[in-house]
């Protein structure tokens, strides 16, 4: 494990921005080695689709849709970043017709899910704790870095208006945006990391109560668990932000409301808008 003394919950680590560079620079020394390859299926008369495989750090090779939209470009880009899940919901597979048309639109299937399942298939419940008193080999240091690759991937295609590009997904798509300043906006609904720290006590609710039940089972862990967390809480990440960003948040009373994601609001003052969700996936 690395040398690093324990920070207690809610501390920014004194190394955080060497994490994130070290992770970064592990990424760009191994080529994306792109393989990208037609997908009649869902290809129409006004767009064509794709799979697309990258190499990501390990290495391991990472799986993504593309739909570029035909006609003449560059479009505008929407990058759905990974959800928290393989089976029960699966990326994305471009999106609706009426954005095909206009937008480009790309998905990627980081390590674990299906598509990029060999030679490591995920568990649900269980990714979310995977390694997790080890901030160094935390699984998802590499979905991080896995997001991250297929953002290069997508502003390299000369289809892409580099000026419009926006990450949708849970905390994901705001880490991605921290790390990859070619993210111009992001919609982000939190799920994972930003409810640690003195908020996980208040939830049983999957998946956070992953980790609560993995610092039940390992209690001596406790500290390691605070400190590896803290790597990923996008109240230190954001800051650099200066993508637009929707933030969509719970109501009045839910663990995730506008109260709890306050010092978030607070780090993004100038590039942030808060939504209540709607509990509708179309209507958010």
């Amino acid at each position: 494990k690395r040398n690093i003394m324990p920070s207690l919950s809610g501390s920014r680590p004194a190394d955080l921005d060497r994490y994130w560079q070290t992770t970064l620079d592990e990424l760009a020394s191994l080529p994306p080695a792109p393989e990208v390859e037609e997908l009649a299926l869902r290809s129409t008369e006004f767009a064509t689709s794709y799979v697309v495989r990258l190499t990501s750090i390990g290495p391991y090779r990472i799986f993504a849709y593309l739909s570029i939209p035909r006609g003449n470009g560059p479009f505008p880009a929407r990058y759905y970043v990974a959800r928290y899940g393989s089976v029960v919901e699966p990326i994305p597979q471009g999106a609706a017709n009426a954005l095909r048309q206009h937008y480009v639109t790309f998905s990627i299937g980081v390590r674990g899910q299906r598509g990029a399942d060999q030679p490591f298939a995920a568990s649900f419940p269980g990714l979310l704790t995977q390694d997790i008193d080890d901030a160094s080999a935390y699984i998802f240091r590499g979905i991080v870095a896995d997001c991250c690759r297929g953002l290069q991937y997508l502003i390299s295609r000369p289809e892409v208006d580099g000026q419009r590009v926006v990450a949708i997904g849970n905390d994901l798509a705001l880490i991605t945006a921290a790390l990859c300043p070619e993210v111009t906006h992001v919609v982000c609904t939190p799920a994972l990391f930003c409810a640690t720290g003195d908020l996980l006590p208040r939830t049983q609710a999957y998946p956070l109560e992953e980790i609560n039940d993995y610092i039940r089972s390992y209690p001596s862990r406790r500290e390691e668990v605070n400190l590896t967390l803290a790597y990923f809480d996008p109240r230190w990440l954001a800051a650099p932000v200066r993508a637009s960003t929707l933030l969509i948040g719970g109501a009045d009373g839910e663990l995730l409301d506008r109260e709890a994601l306050d010092p978030l609001l607070q780090a993004m003052e100038k590039t942030v808008e808060f939504r209540e969700t709607e509990h509708s996936s179309y209507k958010d």
